[in-house]
């Protein structure tokens, strides 16, 4: 289907919104429902026949004087606002090139570049790029974590407000949380540029900045990041990190003022069950915990 013209269709009252929708349950037409909200609030002046023919027939037959007629200002104000509208939707239907792909909590998902290369976007993430434009300047927005796999070709550069990378085509998984930047290479060379200086990586090496402090570390063998198997793994991770990455798996808000979060950790949590993975983190860390609802506290042994 064409969606230009079923979206004309939808102007001559052909197809309902609806329809268009159930075509295309990928793309945002919310500016369409607003433009079909004000042009609801426009009515066609109502005309008495019966009236009209009398004083037409009543009419002499001479030359008028040309009346001026007052333009109501309400009328004024609707007929902008449908212009505004249009105007907008129009932006939003024909010119605007941006893609974006967003996960909420305990949530991936899949998807092909146009070039197709592929992206796992972790959970609590968000990535955009202008697909109209991708051809000729293969670059994205990041706001989270992803694994990319990317096909050779030209340059392809990922931003995050941490630092940006570049490849020309291999696999690679790049986090950026707040205070917190890791890129790992599985495959290729990778290129990474941020405040600290410019590295290029390769397969089994790590770039980690945390709270602005480049973080050296050992050389890993993985094939692919352990959260793609629904698990997180931490190699001397600040607790406080890896607190965030348990509220971005599961739905709740962890409170550990009572903890030291800078404290060290190193394994891994699962994906699937929230108590062993409240347990994974606090019993190597000789912590304890209490679930109250959505909300869990973090405790030393002492203290309970």
């Amino acid at each position: 289907m064409n969606k230009e013209n079923d979206i004309l269709k939808w102007f001559e009252g052909e197809i309902s919104l609806e329809d268009i929708k159930k075509s295309y349950p990928n793309e945002d037409f919310s500016s369409l429902e607003k433009l079909g909200f004000y042009s609801k609030q426009l009515e066609a002046p109502k005309v008495d026949a019966q009236k009209a023919l009398a004083e037409f027939k009543s009419r002499k037959l001479r030359k008028q004087e040309p009346k001026v007629i007052p333009l109501n200002f309400q009328t004024f104000l609707k007929i902008a606002a449908v212009l505004v509208v249009m105007l907008t939707s129009s932006y939003f239907l024909f010119f605007n090139n941006t893609k974006s792909f967003e996960t909420q909590i305990a949530q991936t998902e899949t998807f092909n570049l146009p070039d197709n290369s592929e992206v796992i976007l972790n959970a609590q993430s968000k990535l955009s790029f202008n697909k109209k434009e991708w051809k000729e300047n293969r670059t994205l927005e990041l706001d989270g974590e992803a694994f990319f796999k990317v096909t050779k070709g030209e340059k392809f550069t990922v931003h995050t407000d941490a630092g940006s990378i570049q490849v020309l085509g291999t696999q690679f998984n790049v986090k950026e949380r707040e205070n917190y930047f890791e890129v790992k290479c599985y495959e290729g060379s990778v290129s990474v540029s941020s405040n600290q200086g410019k590295v290029v990586l390769k397969p089994g090496k790590t770039f980690r900045v945390v709270n602005g402090e480049i973080i050296p570390l050992k050389d890993f063998n993985a094939k692919n990041p352990s959260w793609l198997a629904k698990e997180s793994s931490f190699d001397n991770v600040p607790l406080w990190q890896v607190i965030n990455e348990l509220e971005a798996q599961y739905d709740i808000l962890i409170n550990a003022e009572n903890v030291n979060t800078s404290e060290l950790f190193s394994g891994s949590f699962t994906h699937t069950d929230k108590n062993i993975a409240l347990q994974s983190v606090t019993i190597p860390l000789k912590l304890s915990y209490k679930i109250n609802g959505k909300k869990v506290e973090f405790y030393n042994y002492e203290s309970n």
